[in-house]
């Protein structure tokens, strides 16, 4: 019954009217750990752990976003060796206040992104990003400055 549950879940946020819609039905559900006010959520597919994502407020996530939340290799390390004693490893994701995530970008287990932060379309988030900053590449890296950024896009 449990897997049938989540593929209507998975259908209800595929149909959502738009990005804060869908933010506002998972957050009714309780699907994530947290979530602020004033979401925004493309994506429709939040991984198999999403109870360990929490979202602060006026975050906003763009199409094509990928959340992580495990890495499997200890499956094919147990295979390989025949041994059970490797254990899986998983962690939670964690996004502060005022964050844009842009397209097909990938955030790993165990990262924490700041308050007031850009994360550029096509990063690859595999280590903590500091409050206040703009950054983006594969691995992510602070490329700018939030209040930098805000004043450029000012008319």
């Amino acid at each position: 019954m449990g897997r049938l549950k989540r593929y209507f879940t998975l259908f209800r946020i595929f149909i959502s009217g738009g990005g804060y819609a869908r933010a506002e039905y998972l957050k009714k559900k309780r699907y994530f750990k947290s979530m602020g006010e004033h979401c925004y959520l493309q994506p429709w597919n939040f991984g198999t752990e999403p109870y360990m994502i929490s979202f602060g407020e006026n975050v906003h996530i763009a199409s094509g976003v990928t959340f992580v939340n495990h890495d499997i290799t200890a499956l094919m390390f147990r295979y390989m060796d025949k041994n059970p004693n490797y254990q899986e490893r998983k962690g939670p994701i964690s996004i502060g206040d005022n964050v844009f995530v842009g397209a097909n970008s990938t955030i790993l287990y165990d990262v924490n992104i700041g308050n007031n932060v850009i994360i550029g379309a096509g990063s690859l988030v595999n280590k903590d990003i500091p409050d206040g900053t703009v950054a983006a590449g594969v691995p992510c890296k602070v490329i700018g400055r939030f209040e930098e950024y805000k004043r450029k896009i000012t008319d």
